[in-house]
């Protein structure tokens, strides 16, 4: 009995050292040498050292509207001098399945971020849970209207005003007086109306007789929509063929076309070089400097965010010179300095819309809520395609 007493000591004892040779193993692989990511309470900063930034795109970021923000986060990385390491990106995530996004954002957390960029309107609702769940972590969506008052914020911008400086680029260049525009979504879609309104404006501004044409993909994404779209666009008379969609398939429809175009989000002019006359331009590393920025000196708030042309966040790409109609340079640069200096504000006043009614009042203008949340109309000279 005493001799099997010693051998299930030495058994236990053996078992003992083996379990503490594992730990220390363990204790000194790389996994566990991680340095835990800094949190964030309000109030506090982080280093700059030590920010992480994990961005969520809805796509492969390689078009349209995720590729602005790619280019974005890229200059405000080079602007800050922030290691590739420091940036964490995720692609192919959809905003139509909540359950997908959060696994993402748990999984960017482990991976030690501390600021979480999310690029698509779908991401709004999970990105308020998650951040009800990690309030130690930093949490941006674009272009949602959801936010709460510790470490969840939203961001967007007056795209508005570059898409009215389009107007009248394709305005002064038409010749049929048809202008052509791909809309993403419906007359129910605020940002998408708010900017074709803006451009139809930008049209009639310089040249009242034209007209806008719209044809609705109901998709922010889908390159032969887009294309089909623009043909349709085309076959109706226009000559000018602007949009609100990813993809560059209506400018490259154009250009086959053997007529002009207006691209969105991006400088399109590289994928279809004889049609594009200029494009409406987010430039968001305006926007993620300033933000990685407040987190860095300690003043970050989850204050919206709404910049526009005097923020540098919109813009117009360089016109085509070789393409744009006489005198529309000194048209656009006149336009531009009256909404940056000169209290101008696209909507300004009382705008007739195309089914009779009046929007807006004398000597007003619509409030920034109604232009993200309010714009259900359309401007008087736009005509939808059935």
């Amino acid at each position: 009995m005493k001799t099997r007493l010693k051998k299930i000591s030495a058994a236990a004892a053996f078992k003992t050292t083996v379990s503490l040779v594992l730990l220390i193993l363990l204790t000194l692989s790389p996994a566990a040498c991680k340095k835990e990511p800094q949190g964030w309470a309000p109030g506090k900063s982080i280093s700059k050292n030590d920010i992480k930034i994990g961005i969520i795109y809805l796509d492969n970021a390689d078009s349209g509207w995720s590729l602005a923000h790619d280019i974005g986060i890229t200059a405000t990385q080079k602007e800050l001098n922030l290691r590739d390491d420091q940036i964490i990106r995720k692609f192919n995530v959809s905003d139509a399945d909540t359950g997908m996004l959060e696994y993402t954002i748990s999984e960017l957390i482990s991976e030690g971020a501390n600021v979480i960029i999310a690029t698509s309107w779908g991401f709004m609702d999970g990105c308020e849970k998650m951040a009800a769940e990690h309030p130690d972590i930093i949490f941006a969506h674009a272009s949602g209207y959801k936010s709460n008052d510790t470490n969840f914020t939203n961001y967007f911008g007056r795209i508005y005003q570059a898409r009215y400086l389009t107007g009248i680029v394709a305005g002064m260049k038409t010749q049929t007086g048809k202008v052509g525009f791909v809309a993403a979504q419906d007359v129910t879609n605020s940002e998408v109306t708010g900017g074709l309104d803006a451009f139809a404006m930008g049209v009639e501004s310089v040249n009242p007789e034209a007209r806008v044409y719209v044809s609705i993909t109901r998709s922010w994404f889908h390159p032969a929509f887009e294309r089909s779209a623009a043909l349709s666009l085309a076959a109706a008379g226009c000559d000018v063929i602007a949009q609100h969609c990813d993809t560059a398939e209506p400018q490259i429809a154009a250009e086959q076309a053997g007529i002009w175009g207006i691209g969105s989000n991006i400088d399109m002019s590289s994928l279809a070089p004889k049609a594009v006359l200029t494009s409406a331009l987010w430039n968001w590393g305006a926007y993620y400097t300033k933000l990685i920025n407040s987190i860095i000196d300690g003043s970050f708030t989850t204050t919206p965010y709404f910049g526009g042309l005097a923020d540098g966040l919109v813009d117009i790409a360089p016109l085509n010179k070789a393409l744009v109609a006489p005198g529309t340079e000194e048209a656009v640069d006149a336009a531009k300095d009256r909404i940056i200096n000169g209290g101008f504000n696209v909507f300004d006043g009382l705008i007739e819309t195309n089914d009779g009614r009046t929007i807006g009042t004398s000597g007003g203008t619509l409030s920034d809520s109604e232009i993200t949340g309010g714009i259900n109309w359309y401007y008087r000279n736009i005509i939808v395609l059935e």
